[in-house]
């Protein structure tokens, strides 16, 4: 039996996204201000999180993990996160 890598893992996972409204949101002055985005994209496991080249950030909420990683960095109130609606979100595959 072969082991899989951690990025085999992940791509048998299922993303079924809701095209009409991301489950995440972001205070951008609060989030430039606060310099909270750079902890966004250093702790999000996903790649979520990104800067613009006007220095906003931007959201892949598509590739979210609803890990929870994101929330418990977030100590300025910069982030409004739920989960996603019903039938919508990551659909776990293995283990």
């Amino acid at each position: 039996m072969k082991l899989l890598g951690i990025s085999e893992r992940l791509a048998a996972n299922r993303f079924i996204t809701d095209e009409d409204e991301s489950h995440i949101s972001v205070d951008q002055e609060s989030a430039k201000s606060t310099g909270m985005a750079k902890r966004l994209i250093a702790v999000c496991p996903a790649g979520v999180y990104g800067i613009a080249q006007d220095g906003t950030v931007t959201i892949e909420y598509a590739a979210c993990m609803e890990c929870g990683t994101c929330r418990a960095v977030d100590t300025e109130g910069v982030l409004q996160w739920r989960y996603p609606q019903g039938g919508f979100g990551v659909q776990y595959r293995e283990g």
